[in-house]
């Protein structure tokens, strides 16, 4: 993925030159100093590649999952730690951020969404608590990312691949989405009984309106990126592999209208605003939901989680 790959170039750290005289000088130390609040932490984190880029005053993210790419406990914890970090070093006065980007590292893949494997374990133990919890980390995170961390900034969600599930829902809650001609689309949770519980009613309801937002969660169909770019949730679409120069490009437009697209959104989450309490009430019936799953549905979930290990396992090694 170019230049991007290489998740530090951005953000070596420079030397103390304000022995130099001069606004050049000035301007270099205060580039410096502002480098140096970069915390070492938010580049280490262990599934997430970060990359600040300062001359577009954005954080470019990439999901690089250990394993099967989905919100293992492991990634949101990743992700819990990112947004801590970002909004404690950036901002007004802070460290100027401008764009958040999400992308994912795995090929073909965004993001498979649930953990699949720790849900049909929380399951036959009958762990509801357990259940809960890992959905209220979720959408804890999710509406997080709707507020735009509280901070003047634009979200972005790009897309190279399969978004399923929970990835999908992921999706929903960036200010923009662009997405490759190839990336596909789904909801399939209802194939196993279940149901998307992480922001997909809330979300698309707002969205779309009811109905709309049942057939995409119902249905169980695979809706390619064309198709979304039609009903408004895909915002610009870009060839394959030109995702990240499409994300460069529409920085570049955004920057002179920067302060109205982000007072626009903030005004659409006054007018439509997504409650966390709401976000928790539905985790709660979907977990119940998924108490309540026969031994076949819970045999057809491990058996699509085992399906996307080997789908990623494959791509890996071509």
């Amino acid at each position: 993925m170019d230049g991007f790959q290489d998740h530090g170039r951005n953000i070596e750290y420079a030397g103390d030159r304000s022995q130099e005289r001069g606004t050049a000088a000035e301007e270099l130390v205060d580039r410096s100093h502002r480098r140096l609040a970069v915390p070492r932490e938010l580049t280490s984190l262990e599934e997430l590649d970060v990359l600040y880029e300062e001359d577009r005053s954005a954080i470019w993210t990439f999901m690089r999952p250990s394993g099967r790419p989905s919100f293992t406990p492991h990634m949101l914890g990743d992700f819990e730690r990112w947004q801590d970090l970002i909004g404690q070093n950036f901002g007004p006065d802070k460290v100027p951020l401008r764009y958040l980007l999400l992308g994912s590292r795995a090929p073909g893949v965004f993001c498979f969404g649930g953990d699949l494997e720790l849900f049909a374990q929380l399951i036959e133990r009958g762990d509801r608590d357990g259940l809960r919890h890992y959905g209220y980390r979720c959408v804890r995170i999710l509406e997080r990312n709707i507020r735009a961390l509280d901070l003047p900034l634009i979200t972005i969600g790009l897309v190279q691949g399969q978004a399923l599930g929970g990835g999908f829902e992921a999706l929903l809650s960036f200010d923009f989405i662009i997405a490759e001609k190839s990336a596909t689309f789904g909801l399939p949770e209802i194939m196993f009984g279940l149901f998307p519980g992480m922001g997909a009613h809330a979300i698309l309801t707002r969205k779309l309106g009811a109905a709309m937002a049942d057939r995409l969660i119902l249905s169980q169909e695979t809706w390619s990126a064309e198709r979304m770019y039609e009903l408004g949730l895909v915002h610009q679409l870009a060839e394959d592999g030109e995702g990240i120069e499409a994300a460069k490009e529409f920085m570049a437009k955004s920057e002179r209208k920067h302060s109205g697209l982000v007072a626009s959104k903030k005004a659409t989450r006054i007018a439509s605003p997504t409650q966390l309490s709401e976000l928790c009430q539905i985790v709660d019936v979907w977990a119940d939901a998924a108490l309540e799953l026969s031994p076949t549905d819970l045999k057809l979930m491990k058996r699509l989680a085992s399906a996307q290990t080997r789908l990623v396992d494959k791509a890996r090694v071509a």
